[in-house]
């Protein structure tokens, strides 16, 4: 598939989508119809089974919207393009295979927001983080309000949403809000490292234990044990549990053939 304004490279397993708007490469709703593109490429590619997104150059993962593209929009317009931005956020958040973002450099407001959707958050020491849309106006967008409360809880989350304050990567590493800080030297190596690593694990069950935890967290504990059962069983009728156990039991490395 062509795209105009996100590169996506496929190697050994592992997909790494690039924003490719540089230095900055702001967000705008051609991006985010191409990421929800690449989404579906990527859902419907079994020989994929872990996904990277980064942003080109070393100057910002995605800087935020594209300020000159909203500045003129009516209402009405700016609701049409929320609606972009949430599916195609929403399709890498529910992607049946684990994301991660390496963030190697700013990421503000619909940058962040583009991160918190993704699984995992490995940041470069350069990194900045921050939701400044209180400073124009406006309010996040693209799940700026929701995810980051899941993930910081909402006393933090307030706090950076209402201060429109940036913040470095050690700070986002001790809110939770990055799994990892590196020299920026090492940021790829290191997404692919991990990226790797959940490659080699099966899919069925990884798939099960992501849509789990996702769609666990906005039911209440009984239904989402539930669900945690009905999901377990799914995982546990596929080849890989078979495989999984048989080579646990003659002290062997699994041979897993994600069915």
């Amino acid at each position: 598939m062509a795209y105009e304004v996100i590169l996506v490279e496929k190697d050994n397993g592992v997909a790494v989508i690039t924003l490719n708007r540089p230095p900055m490469n702001p967000l705008n709703g051609q991006v985010f119809r191409e990421l929800d593109q690449a989404a579906d490429e990527l859902q419907a590619d079994p020989a994929i089974k872990a996904v990277i997104i980064t942003g080109k150059g070393d100057k910002a993962f995605a800087a935020g919207a594209d300020i000159t593209e909203m500045v003129n929009l009516t209402a009405v317009e700016a609701y049409s393009f929320c609606q972009v931005s949430r599916i195609a956020l929403e399709k890498i958040e529910n992607l049946g295979k684990p994301v991660i973002a390496a963030v190697n450099g700013m990421a503000l407001g619909g940058g962040t927001e583009l991160a918190l959707a993704c699984d995992f958050r490995i940041a470069s020491s350069t990194a900045k983080f921050g939701q400044p849309e209180i400073n124009l106006g406006i309010i996040p967008g693209a799940g700026g309000t929701q995810r980051l409360s899941r993930l910081i809880g909402a006393a933090k989350a307030k706090e950076l949403i209402f201060l429109g304050d940036i913040i470095d990567a050690e700070s986002a590493g001790n809110l939770g809000l990055v799994n990892k800080v590196v020299p920026p030297e090492n940021l790829l190596d290191e997404a692919r490292k991990l990226a790797g690593k959940l490659a080699s694990k099966p899919a069925v069950a990884m798939k099960m234990a992501k849509a789990s935890i996702n769609t666990g967290l906005n039911l209440d504990i009984t239904s989402a044990l539930k669900l945690e059962i009905q999901n377990f069983l799914l995982s546990f009728a596929s080849d890989d549990r078979k495989e999984g156990m048989a080579a646990f039991m003659e002290k062997r490395k699994p041979s897993f053939t994600d069915k």
